[in-house]
């Protein structure tokens, strides 16, 4: 079961998804994650969105130009996507086994985005196999970005993910180190409680 599961059952979507339409209903910007992505490859490039929840980042993304897939094992989260943007291609599938081919989809992305806390929420154990996974997906010189908290501060769990250790699972991988963030709007990582990581395959 992965931390996600343990935290909310499975069951969260629509709280998950009122939380932030209250945040959007207050004037906070909730597009930053789209931005920083719309700044590293072009209108009509291939975007998954890895642990896409609600689709909040992704719908944004399809509203730019963008060629987008979503993939989350949660089904509540997934309803909401899919009710927010029929019209989308929504995955239901484990990060740690997914595989393009089986739902007939070609393993070209130009991005992979993983927001949102995705790896410290995965179950204990399966972060290489999911970078293993999401690196597999890229076309060679695709890149995969991904967002996540390091300390208590900055999740709903205890840690569960360091960035060395993040990195050499891209590593072995075959993925190399581009850059590092401290928030969306790319301002520099500077050894905080949160880091964005870009590496391209």
């Amino acid at each position: 079961m992965s931390r996600w599961d343990e935290l909310t059952g499975g069951t969260s979507g629509e709280d998950y998804a009122a939380r932030f339409a209250a945040l959007a209903a207050s004037g906070k910007d909730m597009h930053g994650e789209a931005r920083f992505c719309a700044a590293l490859v072009p209108a009509g490039a291939r975007v998954l969105d890895a642990g896409c929840g609600t689709g909040r980042v992704m719908i944004r993304l399809a509203e730019l130009g963008y060629d987008c897939v979503g993939v989350d094992l949660d089904p509540s989260m997934l309803a909401v996507a899919r009710k927010e943007a029929p019209e989308l291609p929504w995955i239901q599938a484990d990060l740690a086994e997914f595989d393009p081919a089986v739902v007939d989809m070609a393993a070209d992305f130009d991005l992979v985005v993983a927001a949102g806390n995705i790896f410290p929420l995965l179950a204990a154990g399966t972060e290489s196999a999911v970078v293993t996974r999401l690196a597999a997906t890229l076309r060679p010189g695709g890149l995969m970005v991904a967002g996540f908290g390091l300390d208590e501060a900055h999740l709903p769990v205890p840690p569960g993910i360091t960035l060395p250790e993040y990195d050499a699972y891209c590593a072995a991988a075959g993925l190399t180190f581009v850059d590092r963030f401290a928030t969306w709007d790319a301002d520099p990582y500077d050894d905080g409680g949160y880091a964005i990581s870009v590496h391209r395959r």
